[in-house]
């Protein structure tokens, strides 16, 4: 990111500036941009919230995050405040008078106002852009089924055209998530090998060693799949999945992702399966059961654990299952993808004490500790055949100086320089709750399957990749 220019100067205004994302990600990946003299000096950033506050007020909340900072220092006289109601059109007329030429509105806020707020940008004029760019960036998630995603891009689309729309997914701002493009298309002997003739099957995990915490009355009313499934997991697979495009174009990228995930055929429920963190140890300490946890219903039908097997009917991918597993209060924290190619026939090492050779597998880590990693064959040393895996591992910060970033600076660099590759366009969103929509309708009863806190999840996950005389990769 340092060789790239600065992003255009612009009023970057919050709504929800008092919240936890705001605080913890957003303010500290901008003062990261300033330190790589990829952020503006003279741009502004402007909080909403409809607490009592002001300019000194606000910069005291974020000091607490980036303080002793130098390159925070530069950009904190630059913060300022504006309470306002999000629901009130007088908020929108003053926020009007703090803003001209480029800007960013962010709606880090409750989903129920994502719609509201854009009509009432629309409303204002604050959409214009005679003077400058206008660009809104939503935060997940963006609907909570396939009818809700579709009633809202209708109701944003009708203020705003689809160019001024960022639907954010932090997880894509990972160095190894934007890396897969690269590692495909830019090495002749990984694009020759990704496709149905050599490949077995794929996984996607984002395993999370966290319980719901404090999120109770959020995740009881949204779960595991629709947390995590028809956004994270599915880009991630699109990406994995995705024809090469004919240029690195952010419209020519996402219409080939497009294509993938509108080639997931609807999944059936007996390859899907829910489960639900039970008391248990994590890291060395008791956790409570999920519906013990605070603001959780103690009848609660919601999973906390999802894992499915998804078909992606294309030529390059037909009869490859893609495994995507996801939950909370697990063994270790690891979001990976897992690229396992077909066992090579063992004809040749007949005469020889090899009776299984392991498949090959390349995996790609996206966090903790981003890498790549190639598990291969070799011969072991000695007189007669015999055979041992080896792992070549590469990570980033072992080669670059990558800092300490959030996964969002690359993703607030691209709004502001007008960027869409990484951002999810309106028929991705739909495509994706149009496939898992089957099981949020079934889902609606029965009971998830509990699994201890701390483990790898329910035992009928494991059964699912077994059933097909697989496994899962071991988390952490």
């Amino acid at each position: 990111m340092s060789t790239a220019p600065a992003a255009p100067s612009a009023t970057f205004v919050i709504f929800g500036a008092l919240g936890d994302l705001t605080r913890r990600l957003l303010v500290p990946a901008l003062v990261n941009l300033a330190r790589s003299s990829l952020l503006d000096p003279d741009t502004e950033l402007l909080g909403i919230s409809h607490h009592d506050g002001d300019d000194e007020h606000l910069r005291e909340e974020l000091d607490d995050f980036v303080k002793d900072d130098a390159c925070w220092q530069r950009v904190r006289p630059h913060v300022r405040y504006l309470k306002g109601d999000f629901t009130d059109a007088a908020t929108f007329a003053a926020l009007k008078k703090h803003v001209k030429g480029n800007a960013i509105f962010y709606l880090a806020t409750a989903p129920g106002f994502f719609g509201s707020i854009v009509e009432r940008l629309g409303d204002a004029g604050l959409l214009d852009q005679a003077d400058g760019f206008r660009r809104v960036v939503i935060e997940k998630p963006f609907g909570t089924d396939l009818a809700s995603a579709r009633a809202l891009n209708a109701q944003i689309l009708a203020r705003a055209s689809e160019d001024q729309i960022y639907r954010i997914d932090h997880f894509l701002g990972k160095e190894t998530v934007q890396n897969i493009m690269v590692t495909r298309f830019g090495n002749t002997m990984l694009e020759a090998v990704w496709n149905n003739r050599y490949v077995d099957h794929v996984q996607i995990t984002a395993a999370e060693a966290v319980t719901i915490g404090s999120r109770g009355k959020f995740y009881d009313a949204t779960g595991a799949l629709r947390d995590m499934v028809p956004n994270h997991l599915f880009q991630l697979l699109a990406m994995i999945g995705m024809e090469p495009p004919i240029s690195f174009d952010a419209e020519a990228i996402r219409t080939e992702k497009g294509k993938v995930i509108a080639a997931i055929t609807p999944i059936d429920p007996a390859e899907a399966i829910r489960g639900r963190y039970a008391a248990g140890t994590v890291a060395g300490k008791p956790v409570p059961a999920y519906r013990d946890e605070p603001d959780v219903d103690p009848a609660s039908r919601t999973e906390t654990f999802a894992a499915l097997k998804v078909h992606v009917e294309t030529w390059r991918w037909s009869g490859v299952p893609f495994y995507l597993r996801t939950g909370k209060a697990l063994a270790a924290r690891d979001t990976e993808i897992v690229i396992q190619f077909k066992e090579v026939p063992l004809a040749l090492f007949r005469e020889t004490v090899v009776d299984r050779l392991p498949p090959d597998r390349l995996v790609l880590q996206i966090q903790p500790d981003e890498g790549i990693s190639l598990e291969f064959v070799v011969k072991r040393p000695g007189p007669v055949v015999n055979t041992a895996p080896v792992t070549m591992d590469f990570r980033y910060e072992d080669h670059f100086e990558i800092g300490h970033q959030n996964g969002y600076e690359t993703l607030l660099y691209d709004v502001l320089t007008g960027d869409q590759t990484l951002f999810q366009r309106a028929d991705q969103i739909e495509g994706g709750w149009r496939a898992v929509q089957p099981l949020l309708d079934m889902w609606e009863q029965g009971t998830p399957e509990e699994y201890p806190a701390g483990s790898a999840g329910p035992e009928s996950a494991d059964a699912l990749m077994h059933r097909a005389h697989r496994r899962w990769h071991h988390l952490g």
